[in-house]
């Protein structure tokens, strides 16, 4: 008879040995990251990955000294929750100094398509969502040229007046660093100045791929990666929290993308600010890049897998649905992932790169998709704090 049962393989097996590594809480190292992404075993990923997941749970709950939710989990077991978020993004504008060659949002002063928001415009956007429960506001945009740093503090002063029960989330490292050269202060200056008119958190974009050849060839304008880190090392201490990210799939190597992870899993030793990591597929489309094709959906859920294996003290893996669908988004519950971000409502720097997932999904269609993975639906504010769960 056929024995079907799965194994974990040799001794000598690469994923063996780090299955090993993993389960006696030794750290994964730059050659495990590269063994995990040469790996063709992706369901052998994806079992390692979940079961990390489980581990990053238990030991959570257990620092915080909370007990599993009645009912939500087998008795002592960690609960399966996933998270998402009620929020809005706001790109309050395109126009961009930098015109990176992955960027197919940004555009010059006066070109056609190039726009920038009004005050009035932004607020009526923020009112609207949050009239409808709206959570969070995450705001980006470009780093124009010739735009003060005034009016940029009046939108997040404006905002958070409006709407002060909604949390604002916004600014890139980069963004951070334009307006310190824009104003004449500091990068502590303009984030003590921005938190104290509402700014709440940083989200995690911007960071791309921290190797210097890869952000030469595709971001050659932008800050450089070790001032990515130093930029939200700082908002941690000031109180800030912050997400990560990578934009991967396009000029960078497989061992730049594990050197990207273990820089960020030694920034949060240092600090703990990370909240969740988020890595992004590269649409390449009306880009400078445009030869390049997307990543597929193999590429993707490695890259979801080994986030959460080779970033151990992350609490939150994110699949960010607009970049890789809500079918993957989905499945992605299996390789390690426990955040599928949010409603969203207006995405447009994808939308920019031809992207096809959409620019909003409904919340109970989130609901929906997480039930029917056997997870529990939780909807989570800024700081991972439940709104709602959706239990039974």
């Amino acid at each position: 008879m056929l024995d079907c049962r799965m194994t974990t393989g040799t001794r000598s097996d690469p994923l063996s040995r780090i299955e090993e590594k993993l389960l006696s809480g030794d750290r994964l190292d730059s050659a495990d990251g590269l063994a995990l992404l040469r790996s063709d075993d992706l369901l052998r990923l994806g079992r390692m990955a979940d079961a990390a997941r489980r581990r990053q749970v238990a030991a959570t709950r257990a620092s915080e000294g909370r007990a599993d939710p009645a009912g939500s989990a087998p008795e002592g077991e960690p609960p399966d929750d996933v998270y998402f978020i009620n929020n809005r993004h706001i790109n309050h504008t395109n126009i961009c100094k930098n015109r990176c060659e992955l960027c197919a949002f940004s555009r010059d002063e006066g070109e056609d398509g190039a726009y920038l928001m009004t005050l009035d415009e932004v607020l009526a956007k923020a009112r609207a969502s949050a009239a409808e429960g709206a959570t969070e506001f995450h705001i980006v945009g470009g780093e124009h040229p010739t735009l003060g740093y005034g009016p940029i503090r009046d939108m997040i002063a404006g905002l958070h007046e409006a709407c002060p029960d909604v949390t604002l989330t916004a600014f890139t490292a980069s963004e951070i660093v334009h307006f310190a050269e824009i104003s004449g202060m500091s990068e502590q200056q303009v984030l003590l100045d921005l938190k104290l008119v509402g700014l709440a958190s940083l989200p995690g974009g911007g960071a791309e791929v921290f190797a210097p050849r890869v952000r030469g060839m595709v971001c050659s304008r932008k800050i450089s990666g070790e001032k990515w880190l130093q930029v939200h090392k700082l908002a941690h201490r000031l109180g800030l929290p912050t997400n990560a990210t990578m934009l991967y799939g396009h000029r960078e190597t497989l061992e730049e993308r594990v050197d990207h992870l273990l820089r960020l899993r030694e920034a949060q030793d240092e600090t703990g600010g990370f909240q969740a990591f988020i890595p992004l597929a590269f649409h390449p489309r009306n880009t400078r890049l445009a030869e390049l094709t997307l990543t597929t959906g193999v590429d993707d859920l490695k890259m979801l897998a080994v986030s959460r294996l080779v970033l151990d003290n992350f609490a939150h893996i994110k699949a960010y649905w607009v970049m890789v669908g809500l079918k993957l988004a989905q499945l992605s519950l299996f390789f390690g992932v426990d955040d599928v971000d949010g409603t969203i409502v207006e995405e447009t720097i994808t939308k920019a790169a031809a992207g096809e997932a959409g620019q909003a999904v409904p919340r109970n269609e989130l609901v929906r998709l997480i039930r029917d993975a056997g997870r529990t639906p939780v909807e989570r504010d800024t700081f991972y704090r439940a709104v709602r769960r959706y239990e039974g």
